[in-house]
Formats: structure tokens, C-alpha cells, sequence
């Protein structure tokens, strides 16, 4: 990953940011937008209403305010230092807290990982799993519309992306087990459809779910790696329409 790449990647999108661009907002099934809200703001309230078991703050509109001065200053430090060498200390000066404020909202790093990988897997999972029934019901269809969604996801909660791909190496274990989980929650997720399609003679696949671990690689590269397609002139909805042609031509089946 470029330094281009790990400065994009510092910068936390804010509500309008997050949203995806007009052009990919179609009414078709095969090039859905991003869904629900994943700005910073959103992401940070749903993450306290998981979490208000840790927070200690009473006031929601305070408590999500400082969640996403410190998540932002989490992901913009560990962007520049990594997050197995920023200090809590750290994180309170770029996050304009103090110490004990910042105990008011997690014991440790180890939690406040959590909190992010947790929201990560929320997004993907909530995000994949809501295709329509129309959508569905077509293998082809439902695989386009599996990646055109994970990429704009991706474009969506960047940051956060390249964080739990980039600090994966040094995650502890309970968080390498949820980083993991995510993942293969993922790759099931296309295999499935890959399988569905299948037995319904749209697609020729050995191992859906190889076929599927294959993709995942493609997908990830769109946000580790996502200033070097933007140098070609290529933006998210072309890279996802890019991948589906590619993985329609793999798994086409040959007469």
C-alpha cells in the first residue's frame, strides 16, 4: 500500500462525504447504492448502542460526539503510526479528551479495536445480506449486485476498511478471530450464491466456495489499493462493473 493510499485512508468521511456519488445511484437491482447511513457520526451511534454497557457517559448526543472524535483520531493515528504503536495517551491529545474522558468510553485499546472491527462486520454483514427478493431469485444478478454493494461499502466506510485490512497482522487474538469470522462470513456469503447458481446451470464452479475466496482478493484491492485505479481514471462504480465482468467470464459456463 502507497503513501497515497495510507492518506486517503486517514481521512474519515463525514455524513455527505459517505454518501455514494449520483452516478451510482440507479434504481436497478444490479447497481444498488451503498445502504443505510455510514457516516461517521452513524457509524459512532450505532457502535454506543452496542457498547453502553462500557460507555460510562449518560448523554447519547455527548457520548456519540466524543465516540466519533475518538474513533476518528483512532483511525487518523493509526494511519501514520499504526495502531499497535499508538499510545492511549495519544489518542486522547488527537482526540481532544483528556485521560479520564477517555476512559469514560473504553478500558483499553483492545476494546476500542473491537469496537471497530465489530462495526466493520455489522456494516458488511447488514449490508450483503439485504438483497430483494428479485435479485435473489437470478444467481447472476444477485453476484453483480453482491459486488457492485461490497465495493461501494468499501468506498463508503474506506477508512475503516483499509484499518482492519492494514492492522491485521499485529490484532490480538480475540480481535484476529473476529477479523477472521468477518471474512469468511463474506466469502460464504458469495459461495452461496456461486452454489445457487450452480445448480441452477448459470455458473460452472468445482469449489464455490474457492470461487469465492478468489473474489474476496479483488474486492480488497479496490480500497488497499484504491489510488492507483483513480490515477487510471477508474472510480468505484467502473471498478465494480470491471470485477463482474471479470467473474462472469470465469465462472461462465462453456458449451
Amino acid at each position: 500500500m502507497g503513501a497515497d493510499d495510507r492518506a486517503e485512508a486517514g481521512k474519515t468521511p463525514s455524513a455527505n462525504a459517505c454518501a455514494p456519488d449520483d452516478k451510482l445511484r440507479d434504481d436497478s437491482a444490479r447497481n444498488p447504492v451503498a445502504p443505510g447511513d455510514h457516516s461517521l457520526e452513524a457509524l459512532s451511534a450505532r457502535i454506543h448502542a452496542r457498547h453502553r454497557d462500557i460507555i460510562k457517559v449518560q448523554k447519547p448526543h455527548v457520548a456519540v460526539a466524543n465516540l466519533a472524535r475518538i474513533i476518528d483520531a483512532a483511525l487518523k493515528l493509526s494511519n501514520r503510526h499504526g495502531f499497535h504503536a499508538m499510545t492511549l495517551r495519544q489518542l486522547a491529545a488527537e482526540s481532544g479528551l483528556s485521560m479520564g474522558g477517555l476512559y469514560s468510553y473504553l478500558d483499553s485499546k483492545d476494546t476500542l479495536l473491537l469496537m471497530i472491527l465489530g462495526e466493520v462486520s455489522h456494516a458488511v454483514e447488514a449490508a450483503l445480506g439485504d438483497a430483494p427478493e428479485t435479485v435473489r431469485a437470478d444467481p447472476a444478478a444477485h453476484l453483480d449486485w453482491l459486488i457492485a454493494r461490497h465495493v461501494q461499502l468499501s468506498e463508503a466506510m474506506h477508512a475503516w476498511f483499509v484499518f482492519a485490512y492494514m492492522e491485521a497482522k499485529a490484532f490480538p487474538p480475540e480481535a484476529r478471530k473476529r477479523a477472521i469470522d468477518s471474512e469468511r462470513l463474506t466469502e460464504r456469503i458469495f459461495a452461496d450464491v456461486i452454489a445457487q447458481g450452480v445448480r441452477q446451470g448459470v455458473f460452472a464452479a468445482e469449489d464455490p466456495l474457492f470461487a469465492a475466496t478468489l473474489i474476496k482478493p479483488l474486492l480488497q484491492d479496490w480500497y488497499v489499493k484504491r489510488s492507483k485505479y483513480r490515477a487510471r481514471g477508474i472510480d468505484a462504480a467502473t471498478y465494480a462493473a470491471q470485477v463482474t465482468r471479470f467473474v462472469g467470464g470465469a465462472l461462465a459456463v462453456r458449451t
